[in-house]
This record gives structure tokens, sequence and C-alpha cells, in this order.
């Protein structure tokens, strides 16, 4: 399935894949908890409240959990990273030294074409 046709679905995540596109990592923000949460949602899974706004992100944080994918033709890393906003975002990791990626090293965003996408995906790097 193309990347497009997931979007075509979710309208209210729009606004993250256009600031994507320009570099920008988005969170939404709750007017009404003032948390950040991530994945992008209609609604506020803090407080379930609807008064959400987009808000740039640092881009920076650390890696929760990770695993190196050995398997694959290319090995990669995925991992869960806890923003410095509180929410934990799955990405990949891109580094040529995979010991950099151990759980609480720090990162920092890029916007990358990965996996045969036309659109530019979050992943991290190492700081």
């Amino acid at each position: 399935m193309k990347l497009e046709t997931v979007l075509a679905f979710h309208p209210h995540s729009k606004p993250f894949w256009e600031a994507a596109e320009s570099g920008r990592l988005l969170l939404p923000l709750c007017g009404d908890c003032g948390k950040s949460h991530w994945y992008p949602r209609p609604f506020c899974p803090h407080c379930h409240g609807f008064g959400l706004t987009w808000k740039d992100a640092a881009g920076e944080g650390t890696i929760y959990a990770s695993t190196l994918m050995r398997r694959a033709k290319e090995p990669y890393i995925v991992a869960a990273v806890e923003l410095d906003e509180g929410p934990v975002m799955l990405t990949n990791i891109v580094t040529p030294d995979f010991s950099q990626a151990g759980i609480g090293a720090r990162v920092k965003v890029g916007f990358d074409y990965i996996g045969g996408s036309d659109r530019k995906l979050p992943v991290f790097h190492p700081i």
C-alpha cells in the first residue's frame, strides 16, 4: 500500500506531513490540558478534548527502546524515541554505527525518503 493511500484516510494528519516535507516536526498539542501527544488523531488521548493545535517540536529525544533488524537485506534500527516534549514516537535510527543507538542515547530528528516512499518521513540520528 502506498503512503498516499494511507494519508487519504487520515486527513487530520495533513499538517504533520506538510511540515515533514519542509523538514519540521509538528506535534498535536491539546489546548485543554496542555499536553502534546503522538500519533495524530482528532482528540487528545490524555483528556479527550478536541481543542487541538499543532506545535513545532524541538526534534530531540532519548531512545526508550530499540532493536536491530539483522535479517533485513540491509540491517536497520527500529526504536521508540521519547521526545523532549513527552510523547513516544516509533521511528528508525539512522547511523552507520549501530552501537550509538542504545537505550538512553540522545537523538535528533531528520527527514528522509525511506521504504520506497515518495514522502519524507521522520527518522532520528544520534547526537
